[in-house]
């Protein structure tokens, strides 16, 4: 019996199933329970932070834990405006192609917060969301992050895709802190390139 319940607990472990868990209800709640939402609307989900968001110092939440956090915002946004549905239909997913955080305070243990996610820009292959960690007691942004989403096996033009989905939705114009982080990635690109 002790035998049974180790490999139990070595599994749960080892394949994080409280991830997978988060990922179904986000999944069955942004389906099920919410109405369809533009493209161009903010989505919001909502977490605390546990004793599993933890630094090492037991105080506030580890760094890597917002990009974890974002991951399912992100995923709510994509089931919310149907995108994840039609890139399924045509054999095309994205993946993070980088990040940008801005931590403006430590968000403590057991504070409550939301999440913000818009998609503020997109090009021919990415989509670009800004990300805000909001206090739910105060409205105090405590963290803001901008991510490119970077399309795989999109087979139409990104534009035309996001058409399909909302044919009147226009390309917003770009904001400096996106600009200046595209220029920056653009920089660090062409500095691995003359290293290889």
């Amino acid at each position: 019996m002790l035998d049974y319940w180790f490999w139990i607990i070595l599994i749960i472990y080892f394949i994080d199933v409280n991830y997978f868990f988060r990922l179904i209800f986000t999944f069955v709640w942004s389906k099920c329970m919410q109405k369809k939402t533009k493209l161009t609307n903010e989505t919001t989900i909502y977490g605390i932070c546990t004793t599993q968001d933890l630094d090492a110092v037991m105080s506030h939440m580890n760094n890597a834990r917002y990009l974890r956090e974002i991951d399912f915002a992100r995923f709510h946004y994509f089931v919310q405006t149907e995108a994840f549905s039609l890139m399924r239909k045509m054999g095309a997913t994205a993946v993070l192609g980088g990040s940008s955080t801005r931590y403006r305070r430590p968000i403590p243990f057991l504070m409550m917060y939301k999440i913000t996610t818009k998609l503020i820009y997109w090009d021919e292959k990415s989509l670009y969301f800004e990300h805000k960690f909001i206090n739910l007691r105060n409205n105090f942004i405590h963290t803001i992050i901008l991510t490119k989403q970077t399309t795989i096996g999109m087979k139409i033009p990104l534009t035309e895709f996001l058409k399909k989905l909302e044919p009147e939705i226009c390309l917003p114009e770009i904001t400096q802190d996106l600009k200046l982080w595209l220029e920056s990635m653009k920089y660090s690109s062409q500095k691995l390139k003359k290293k290889d």
